[in-house]
């Protein structure tokens, strides 16, 4: 089973000193002393990489742990879910929802994780990752080492892990071909 969102936290926080010279806790109390809102997760961000030099995941290990200093609880999947599918993008959430039918169905190895632009799903590893690309289409981020030949796939800028996207504008466009394009990429990371 793939490490869940909670365990990767606590590796990067377990390896943090090693890697920046601090450990979490002291990142935080810097954070906490630099006049930034903790809540304010990219400034954090960008001013741990701008004035400290502090590579990706540390960067969002320490401003997660920040935040949740200061009180903040991140959203759980169903409701990253549900403000992804708000006000103009509402209407996408029908064929949000069949995808995952389709995708939760292919086995109990199968779990969804909450993102804030995007769902992943998850075997072994990342497989397929939908997001409300725009007001009129959902993209689907599939992850292949062996991309299937179809007309329907699109290399790169996937959502996600995907190394080719599906675009769907309706219900009606997830197709037995749609599928089996999903169960390629289940099949080929687990």
């Amino acid at each position: 089973m793939p490490m869940s969102p909670e365990d990767m936290m606590a590796a990067v926080a377990a390896s943090m000193k090693e890697r920046t010279g601090r450990t979490l806790e002291e990142w935080v109390a810097l954070v906490q002393a630099s006049g930034l809102d903790p809540l304010d997760q990219n400034a954090v961000r960008k001013w741990l990489k701008e004035e400290h030099g502090i590579l990706q995941n540390s960067q969002w290990a320490i401003a997660d742990a920040a935040a949740r200093a200061a009180g903040w609880v991140p959203p759980t999947t169903d409701e990253y879910i549900n403000q992804q599918y708000a006000g103009p993008k509402a209407h996408l959430r029908p064929i949000f929802e069949r995808v995952r039918e389709i995708v939760m169905g292919f086995g109990d190895d199968v779990s969804i994780e909450g993102r804030g632009t995007y769902t992943p799903f998850v075997r072994r590893r990342q497989f397929a990752a939908v997001a409300a690309a725009t007001k009129t289409r959902v993209d689907i981020g599939v992850r292949y080492t062996q991309p299937p030949a179809s007309p329907l796939l699109q290399a790169g800028n996937a959502p996600g892990q995907g190394t080719h996207r599906i675009s769907l504008q309706s219900v009606d466009d997830i197709t037995p071909e749609v599928v089996e394009l999903l169960r390629a990429a289940y099949e080929q990371n687990g």
